[in-house]
């Protein structure tokens, strides 16, 4: 019977992984890298019980309350409880997420009024860069790599461990999960892919979804393909996004949790093929209104 409880992953003597279960809307993974005198610790959660819960298992590994939490991007499913980690740790991120989650706000009480977000103060990070980043844990480096310009988000980072062979993607992977682009870009997130596959890292742990290996990339790309293959069809007849995504075939990745989010990355396909820049912001009501019409009329759900 698969899991429904958070749990954690020794992927390697010093490293970590936290997975919340189902891996939906609001349930994220987060990690750590301890050397048992210092801790890193990648993302937080969406709320503040989910936040402190992962605190309490970070500390029942042995590891000390971290020193550095790094955002792998501003969603607030990855940034809400950054505060409870608050104040020994510093918070990274790229500039762009510093600047995204400031301007973002108490995001998702506007998007999920009826979930109980807790005591959430927007921590945003205060040690910013720009393209890349190494900091070392003990023996361990640990590189934060953003993207090319727009991927999930304009502000992502990667967290690569090179000598584990471990990557933290953040939502440039959803695994067993729609990708979400509108954010970013389309273009911009196959692009991530292949930095991704450059790394080597033979154990992936996603931004949603199991502890997963490169196949992941593979299924990424299939279904982001399909999306430009898709918008290239439906902009081409004077299809509003709603209306390809309705005709659309879906085929096995039907599979995916959350097939409501086609609709949303066609509104980002859309927008590239209307020439807008990668990361240019779109209509945000009008793409949770059509994916709340995609879901049967009924909004997307928080899972936290």
């Amino acid at each position: 019977m698969p899991a429904t409880e958070p749990y954690t992953v020794r992927l390697a003597p010093d490293v970590h992984a936290y997975v919340q279960p189902d891996g939906g809307w609001c349930l994220n993974n987060a990690g750590f890298v301890s050397d048992g005198e210092s801790t890193l610790l990648v993302d937080t959660a969406a709320t503040e019980r989910r936040a402190r819960a992962l605190r309490e298992a970070l500390l029942a590994t042995g590891a000390p309350l971290p020193r550095t939490v790094v955002n792998t991007h501003h969603h607030g499913d990855h940034t809400y409880g950054n505060g409870v980690f608050l104040p020994e740790a510093t918070v990274i991120g790229h500039d762009s997420c510093r600047s995204e989650l400031l301007s973002a706000g108490h995001q998702l009480h506007l998007i999920w009024p009826q979930t109980d977000f807790g005591d959430i103060r927007i921590t945003a990070p205060t040690l910013t860069y720009n393209d890349r980043l190494t900091v070392h844990v003990g023996d361990v480096e640990v590189r934060l790599i953003h993207p090319d310009r727009a991927a999930h988000t304009l502000g992502d980072t990667v967290v690569h461990l090179p000598g584990q062979g471990i990557v933290f993607t953040g939502d440039l992977i959803f695994n067993g999960g729609t990708p979400f682009v509108p954010m970013g870009s389309l273009s911009g997130s196959l692009r991530a892919l292949d930095m991704l596959r450059s790394l080597g890292a033979e154990t992936v742990v996603p931004g949603h979804g199991p502890i997963t290996d490169p196949s992941a990339y593979d299924a990424t790309e299939r279904y982001l393909r399909f999306v430009a293959e898709l918008a290239e069809e439906g902009h081409a007849k004077g299809l509003t996004p709603l209306q390809t995504a309705r005709g659309a075939d879906l085929g096995v990745l039907a599979a995916l949790r959350e097939s409501e989010r086609l609709v949303a990355n066609l509104h980002r396909a859309y927008a590239e093929l209307d020439g807008q820049a990668e990361g240019s912001p779109l209509d945000a009501a009008a793409v949770f209104a059509d994916m709340a019409a995609m879901n049967g009329g009924v909004p997307v759900a928080c899972h936290a």
